[in-house]
């Protein structure tokens, strides 16, 4: 029992045999089997969800940060239970971690409401895992707190800096278009990833630590540490000791992801030039609070707020740099007018008082001033047309100028195996200034979304020094990727989306100053396809998480989570 009367610890969350006396007796006769004693047993209990796994390397240093968030735990006078989840490693993941981002959301959300914890630590990082855990702190209730593994170190190749991931696709590209053989693509392999971690740009990976931070649900600083730095390890046990705290004063998800804090994160992905699916993430976690995410609102947002980070993809450096910059506050600072400064986070300070209690570094290059940006709007922009009446986007800080307004003929993929099949095909009809068009890879059409909207350039092109084209999908992209390239086309292809509709040879309309995207096909036209075409994805002989799947997703508007998973009543953000 805690002071006030109310259960905790191990009598909290009791196994159902019809006598609760029994329940807690059998429980504590099980549990010191493993060697504890009544008094670690009277404690707080605070959950570690381990999120180790011999396949995900950016998970590699989780066994350290657990111990660290133990010491923790154990100085502010609890005790720490660790409990395993699943692991998701975007490189490890078939068809796409995507795909299982919401089972991975079930299991921890199921696993915090099963078992006995006063708090819950969420360890993660890789791509989809932080999103996961924050939407399932927002539907479990239990007070939350989030610790990420960090970010890797940049390496380095025959003396030029490099990075995952932002430059495995550059030399990737480059060895496609013939210009690095064999040998340097094999050498460089080996450089690209030099320390466990998480990717050193800003990916969605490092896009989600600097968001979970804005969102208030992890400690100020603690976004930027590289995963191999004592400073990380330093905030794992400091992790630790908040945990107990919030346990005690019952702080739950609620009181700190409230509107203010989502519209926050919003801006801050704007300035960050964050990846594409933190918009996705962020509406997925928002909608398990009751809370959508008002697109038209979001862009009006993004036209007002400048890419002030100097990092790859939109910019030159590495989230090593950033954290020697002063971490996610040195840019914080630049757009404070724009924030929400009184929003409480999770150590009892507001978003304000913490921007406030972080020095500032002089003559560091990584964030800019407003008055000279990155690039002078958000780095997300919405798109809107008949070719995607729900909207679109395009990661403007990250894509060519001069194919920002370009109208261009469509060249068109029905499918991944249809694209694999094709695009290096010396004879595919395809130039330069053609628009690339991807469908079926959307949340039921892939299933599951993957990032695979960053189209290859066919080899021909490629092999003529061509860089980007303007590419069109229901799909995503990697944070880490770069191009003039429309995402999450919605409704998706597989939905009766208009993309399904696109053929070889149509005229496709891009104007991202206008935010238009627009198929140049009549509307008589456009009818008399959608009755030849037929787009439903069937699910008579599909069973188990596949067939839920497919039979609950949500479009990338909602956040492609699961219809059950969001409540019926929700409020609009950005208001």
């Amino acid at each position: 029992m805690s002071r006030d009367g109310s259960k905790q610890g191990m009598s909290t969350r009791l196994t159902s045999y019809g006598d609760e006396g029994f329940s807690l007796f059998l429980r504590k006769a099980f549990i010191k089997g493993m060697g504890y004693s009544d008094d670690a047993l009277s404690r707080p209990i605070i959950g570690i969800a381990n999120t180790y796994s011999g396949y995900n390397a950016c998970h590699g240093n989780v066994p350290g940060l657990i111990e660290s968030v133990k010491r923790g735990v154990m100085l502010a006078g609890g005790l720490p239970i660790e409990f395993p989840t699943i692991s998701l490693h975007e490189s490890f993941s078939h068809p796409t971690s995507m795909y299982l981002r919401n089972l991975m959301a079930m299991d921890t959300e199921e696993m915090i409401r099963a078992q006995p914890m006063d708090a819950v630590v969420l360890i993660g990082g890789c791509d989809k895992t932080v999103p996961a855990q924050l939407m399932a702190a927002a539907s479990a209730g239990t007070p939350a707190i989030q610790l990420v593994t960090g970010p890797m170190l940049a390496g380095s190749h025959r003396g030029t800096r490099v990075g995952a991931c932002t430059d495995c696709r550059r030399y990737w590209s480059s060895y496609r278009g013939q210009e690095i053989d064999d040998q340097e693509i094999a050498e460089v392999n080996d450089k690209l990833v030099p320390t466990v971690g998480t990717c050193s740009v800003m990916g969605t990976a490092s896009t989600m630590a600097c968001l979970a931070e804005t969102l208030g649900m992890m400690l100020p600083g603690s976004a930027t540490a590289p995963a191999v730095f004592a400073d990380r390890l330093r905030f794992a046990e400091q992790t630790g000791t908040e945990a107990v705290r919030i346990a005690l004063e019952k702080v739950t998800p609620e009181t700190i992801m409230t509107p203010a804090a989502f519209e926050n994160a919003l801006r801050v992905l704007l300035a960050l030039g964050g990846s594409t699916n933190g918009l996705i993430h962020l509406t997925a976690i928002a909608g398990r609070m009751g809370i959508d995410i008002d697109l038209a609102a979001f862009d009006r947002m993004s036209r007002e707020t400048p890419v002030l980070v100097d990092l790859k993809p939109s910019g030159e450096h590495y989230m090593e740099d950033l954290h020697h910059a002063g971490g996610l506050a040195a840019m914080l600072r630049e757009i404070r007018p724009l924030l929400h400064t009184d929003a409480i986070t999770i150590n009892k300070r507001t978003l304000g008082e913490n921007i406030d209690s972080v020095p500032v570094i002089l003559n560091q290059k990584v964030v800019r001033p407003r008055e000279n940006p990155v690039f002078a709007q958000g780095g997300i922009a919405v798109l809107k047309g008949n070719l995607a009446p729900n909207g679109a986007i395009i990661k403007q800080s990250a894509a060519s100028a001069q194919l920002m307004k370009h109208t261009g003929r469509a060249v068109v993929f029905t499918s991944m195996e249809d694209l694999v099949n094709r695009i290096d095909d010396p004879d595919l009809d395809v130039h330069r200034d053609d628009v690339l068009v991807l469908q079926n890879i959307g949340p039921k059409g892939a299933p599951g979304m993957p990032e695979a909207g960053l189209i290859p350039i066919p080899r021909k092109l490629a092999s003529q020094g061509v860089k980007d084209m303007v590419r069109i999908s229901d799909g995503r992209m990697s944070g880490t990727a770069s191009g003039t390239i429309v995402l999450h086309v919605s409704p998706e292809a597989a939905n009766n989306g208009p993309l399904a509709l696109v053929r070889d040879g149509d005229l496709i309309e891009l104007d991202v100053e206008n935010r238009v995207i627009a198929l140049k096909v009549s509307d008589h036209e456009l009818d008399k396809r959608r009755q030849e075409t037929s787009c439903e994805t069937p699910t008579e002989n599909v069973l188990g998480y596949r067939k839920m799947f497919l039979e609950q997703i949500l479009q990338a508007e909602e956040g492609c989570d699961f219809r059950f998973s969001r409540p019926a009543q929700t409020s609009k953000v950005p208001r």
